[in-house]
């Protein structure tokens, strides 16, 4: 297959962060899943530090109703920031003051229907251009010595073509997942034949299910204008993706790092668990806690 030759850098994330997150009602009636804290950071900031380890600069957040507070989080806090220089508080004014990095900026557009991670994706043509670009979803928490985007950047600017991230995924749990089947290109790196979205165990084309990183090249906008609205009314991303990689070619990059699905409650409680030991702060404490505390609890 021909490469097509695309812009070198990957500058702009997309985040869809429009969704209900109804799973852990009733945390999120008022507010956003993706605030919900992973120790002490939101997953959207997990998502976000990602992208700028990344060298992304622009990110770009696709909201609805009742997510304001996540424009919030990434503005300028001035009476916050006054009251803790006021009161001496150094390290935890840096703390706020440091939640976006400098040369990084913030914008949001608003979906006003929720019609599926297609249609989100794409209301975002007009930011993105003619360049490449980041889909990251903050309810995947990847952590590892290297970011996944930053990985699968460096994966574009090699190839110059579309990544997705996958993952192993054992057993029944595969029908959760879109799907991939490809031929194996280098280690950890597939290209990619067919992708199915959730397909029954028995059908599944391998064990290797999509999560939610992606680089795209702008063609994908062209192939999510001519989607049509699936099961539920909502357009598809991977149905956008079987068609791109009919013009071009898209690949699958098994990732290196742990994943924690933080859209169930206990994907975010493992989260909280395992970083947590890591945490500078509380880590040993916590240690401590689940190793002498917590047996006794459960006997």
């Amino acid at each position: 297959m021909v490469h097509v030759r695309h812009g070198e850098k990957v500058r702009k994330a997309v985040f869809p962060v429009a969704g209900m997150g109804t799973r852990f009602l009733p945390a999120t009636k008022a507010n956003p899943k993706e605030m919900l804290p992973v120790v002490d950071k939101p997953l959207i900031q997990y998502a976000v530090e990602e992208a700028v380890e990344a060298g992304i600069t622009e990110m770009i957040f696709i909201t609805g109703r009742n997510k304001r507070s996540i424009a919030d989080h990434f503005d300028k806090a001035y009476e916050l920031e006054h009251q803790l220089e006021m009161n001496n508080k150094k390290a935890l004014l840096e703390i706020a003051q440091n939640i976006v990095p400098k040369g990084v900026s913030c914008t949001y557009i608003r979906q006003n229907e929720a019609l599926g991670l297609g249609h989100a994706v794409s209301t975002a043509a007009h930011l993105i251009g003619d360049e490449p670009f980041a889909v990251i979803l903050a309810d995947d928490l990847i952590h590892g010595e290297k970011g996944a985007v930053r990985q699968m950047v460096e994966l574009y600017e090699y190839y110059k073509s579309s990544v997705i991230a996958i993952q192993k995924v054992t057993g029944p749990d595969i029908s959760a997942y879109g799907v991939i089947s490809g031929k194996p290109q280098s280690e950890r790196v597939y290209l990619l034949d067919k992708i199915v979205e959730k397909p029954a165990f028995e059908d599944a084309p391998s064990d290797l299910g999509v999560t939610g990183r992606y680089i795209f090249t702008p063609q994908i906008f062209q192939h999510l204008a001519k989607l049509k609205p699936g099961a539920g009314g909502e357009f598809q991303l991977t149905d956008a993706i079987q068609t791109l990689l009919t013009e071009e070619q898209v690949l699958a990059y098994e990732y290196i790092g742990t994943r924690y699905d933080c859209g169930s409650k206990m994907g975010l409680l493992k989260a909280n668990i395992e970083l947590g030991l890591l945490h500078h702060q509380i880590g040993d404490e916590l240690h401590a806690y689940l190793s002498n505390e917590l047996p006794e609890k459960l006997k």
